[in-house]
């Protein structure tokens, strides 16, 4: 998943919510679909992205009392900076430790305009 997909998955209201609900404390995507009031098809897409992203992970998945497996999804988002300026989008991500960090510890520059239009008025 590329940096902007990424960056527009911190400014979904769903996405926001499941990072949130599992910043502390691992949780079901039934668990945080019913505290949260997301769809529950809507809360496991949003899941994979997340997943896909790098920001939450499967921490582990227990049987239930039907026998199901059920996932239990941790964020392992620790900070999420985004900062615009000049028409330049950068961004940067802190993982919690343990991670595998593969957005590193620096900034980095979006690409918002094909690399032929430097968005300057003639």
């Amino acid at each position: 998943m590329d940096l902007l997909k990424t960056t527009q998955l911190l400014t979904d209201e769903y996405s926001v919510k499941i990072l949130t609900a599992t910043v502390r404390k691992a949780r079901s995507a039934q668990d945080i679909s019913n505290r949260f009031g997301i769809p529950i098809a809507a809360c496991y897409r949003r899941i994979k992205e997340l997943e896909a992203a790098g920001l939450l992970v499967c921490q582990e998945r227990r049987l239930s009392q039907r026998g199901k497996r059920v996932s239990f999804y941790i964020s392992m988002l620790k900070n999420a900076y985004v900062f615009f300026e000049d028409g330049n989008l950068r961004v940067k991500f802190q993982l919690k430790t343990g991670g595998a960090d593969r957005f590193g510890n620096d900034w980095h520059e979006v690409k918002l305009l094909p690399s032929d239009e430097d968005g300057r008025d003639e």
